[in-house]
């Protein structure tokens, strides 16, 4: 099957959701985001700026209650949620039914971001995805490697999309990262057709692939993205772009290009390393405004 490279003209032909000047910020959607821990509360802030600055019109964010209030006033735009946390700083599994209520009134939730307690995350992953059916879900960092992820992708209706860099994927396949890296082109189709998920194989080239097994490659990347909270970024992203209501491989190959895009420019300010992962939600409206001309 023919591999698509990511381009400006591929992504003027799959343009981005038009919004009237007279639209409401409901009519760009509204996201969720369930992230970030007692020690790592940073990686819900820098995914929800960059949601907004993809566009999303709201903005919700659940995270540990020890945190929360911190993390409100970091980010003023939106409504934060504090939630009971576990032993080891994360967020509880208990908090799942409080959960679903707010997963149901958004149009894409994203799960994962600074979320440290793995055990934790699985079970409320698990949870999330055996009953929240209608919004579209991006799963980030230990989300992905959710136990049994595979058999409850399967019962998602609208759509779930995945984000891992090579590490990730060695653990959820039990493999070495050696194998990951030499083939990450076959066994990121073989997880998209396992799992029923659009996959995003993030590393310096970033492969896109939809379950059917058709391909996108973004070879913009820089190493001015290999810094702390870049993946964070690229995650945040695209759940904004989903819930602006672009399909579901489109919103990804979109993503991955402006992350890489933004890093190209911050690289021209800055040089090759150097660049801070909260100063790349500041380029996305930019960017998206010169692709659309």
């Amino acid at each position: 099957m023919k591999l698509h490279e990511v381009t400006p003209a591929l992504l003027r032909a799959h343009p981005l959701p038009d919004h009237a000047d007279d639209g409401s910020k409901q009519h760009r959607g509204q996201v969720l985001l369930i992230a970030g821990s007692r020690s790592v509360p940073g990686a819900a802030l820098l995914a929800g700026l960059s949601a907004l600055r993809a566009g999303a019109g709201v903005l919700q964010i659940a995270t540990c209650e020890s945190v929360a209030g911190h993390v409100a006033v970091a980010l003023p735009e939106a409504m934060v949620v504090g939630c009971s946390e576990t032993p080891a700083g994360g967020i509880d599994p208990s908090n799942a039914e409080r959960l679903f209520d707010l997963a149901s009134r958004a149009d894409a939730v994203l799960i994962g971001p600074g979320m440290i307690d793995e055990d934790a995350v699985g079970l409320l992953t698990a949870k999330m995805l055996g009953k929240v059916g209608e919004s579209r879900i991006v799963l980030d960092a230990a989300a992905f490697t959710t136990p049994n992820l595979s058999h409850l992708t399967g019962r998602h209706t609208r759509g779930i999309v995945v984000t891992p860099h090579a590490g990730e994927m060695a653990k959820f396949l039990g493999i070495d990262r050696e194998r990951v890296e030499a083939d990450m082109l076959g066994l990121a189709r073989a997880v998209a057709a396992r799992t029923g998920a659009v996959v995003a194989m993030k590393g310096a080239e970033t492969y896109i692939v939809d379950p059917s097994g058709e391909a996108w490659l973004s070879r913009h990347g820089t190493i001015a993205l290999g810094t702390s909270g870049s993946g964070d970024t690229l995650a945040g992203i695209l759940v904004g772009l989903l819930a602006r209501g672009a399909e579901l491989a489109p919103a990804t190959f979109w993503s991955v290009y402006l992350h890489a895009e933004a890093g190209a420019r911050l690289t021209v300010r800055h040089g090759k390393v150097g660049a801070l992962a909260r100063e790349i939600p500041g380029e996305i409206p930019r960017i998206m405004h010169d692709l659309s001309r």
